[in-house]
């Protein structure tokens, strides 16, 4: 049974089921609705979710790219993907809407797609200016930037305060009393989330006095295995490190293994702070010192702006930042002077 059919039994036209099917009810009788709603039921009418949709002119699907994995990766292996896609999910589901994940190397790569792909908007991971520019240029649905570091652009971006983090991550051990801090994360002079966190960690410790050199900066992609090797380096460093700042806690928990691979005590040898604050600090042992960048909150704020634009059919501009905390457990010693 097609609906042409159904409109024929019930004496109707076409475009009077239609509305019934898609809950047009002020349009239609109540009688007619429940003759049409019978027929339906006694027909067991499943109507085709593409063809609805086609109608509709929307998808209900929400794009969403994550970038920086090579073809053999998975985004699970981060579990700050997972934890913020999984935020993501449950606030698109909400809606009535359906995410569907695209891993990328960079966020370009999805440029030539854009043509073919069928969804009512799109949120990026991590886009870089040069992205954003010809994405923007591209682009003809509602989009939503999440971590993007371009403020003279007119687009919908959603991060932290970045440089805050990074601020508060050095001042904590400074304040503790350590003085000789390695800063570990990826290249420091790539524009963006990065470098306003060493920006704010190099300003904490000149605040104070302490100088930040390069023997200072251990360079690692956010992969727990690249934080075993950093680990290891800063065992072995002659700079007599006591404390280290991770740029993320994955990072932070393969230092934590490194050091231990080498013999060092965390925080007994060496303090450790992440970067993150994910579930999983609170099962590591020692549980670990973290700055915490809300990602829930970081979620949400993204989700209600894509909605708002695509409800509302309207563009939005704007560059909101979550604000940052230090979240204190076990991994941080106090060094009395």
């Amino acid at each position: 049974m097609i609906l042409r059919d159904i409109a024929k039994e019930a004496g109707v036209s076409t475009a009077t089921v239609s509305n019934v099917i898609n809950g047009n009810f002020h349009k239609v009788s109540q009688e007619t609705i429940e003759k049409v709603q019978k027929i339906i039921e006694d027909n067991d009418y499943k109507p085709s979710t593409i063809a609805r949709s086609l109608a509709r002119k929307e998808s209900k699907i929400i794009g969403v790219v994550m970038p920086n994995l090579g073809e053999e990766e998975a985004f699970s292996v981060s579990p700050y993907n997972t934890q913020i896609l999984a935020l993501l999910e449950n606030y698109i589901r909400r809606q009535g809407y359906y995410m569907m994940i695209r891993s990328v190397k960079e966020c370009k790569e999805i440029i030539p797609l854009f043509s073919t792909w069928y969804v009512d908007g799109m949120i990026f991971m991590g886009a870089f200016k040069n992205e954003v520019e010809d994405i923007q240029s591209r682009l003809e649905i509602p989009a939503v930037y999440i971590d993007s570091y371009v403020e003279e652009l007119d687009i919908a971006n959603v991060g932290i305060d970045d440089y805050k983090g990074g601020f508060l991550a050095a001042r904590y051990l400074i304040g503790k009393g350590h003085r000789k801090i390695a800063f570990a994360g990826p290249n420091i002079n790539s524009s963006g989330v990065v470098k306003e966190r060493y920006r704010g960690f190099c300003d904490a410790c000149r605040e104070r006095g302490i100088e930040v050199n390069q023997a200072c900066i251990f360079e690692a992609w956010t992969l727990y295995e690249y934080g075993v090797e950093v680990g290891k380096r800063i065992a072995f460093s002659d700079e007599g490190f006591t404390a280290v700042a991770a740029m993320s806690d994955i990072l932070a928990f393969g230092i934590m293994e490194g050091l231990r691979l080498c013999g060092l005590n965390v925080p007994g040898n060496i303090s450790v702070v992440g970067f993150d604050n994910l579930p999983e600090c609170r099962y590591s042992y020692p549980k670990l010192t973290t700055v915490s960048q809300n990602l829930e909150k970081k979620a949400l704020l993204a989700g209600e702006c894509l909605f708002k634009m695509i409800r509302n059919k309207e563009k939005v501009v704007t560059n909101q930042k979550v604000d940052v905390e230090i979240i204190e457990r076990q991994s941080v010693r106090e060094i009395i002077i």
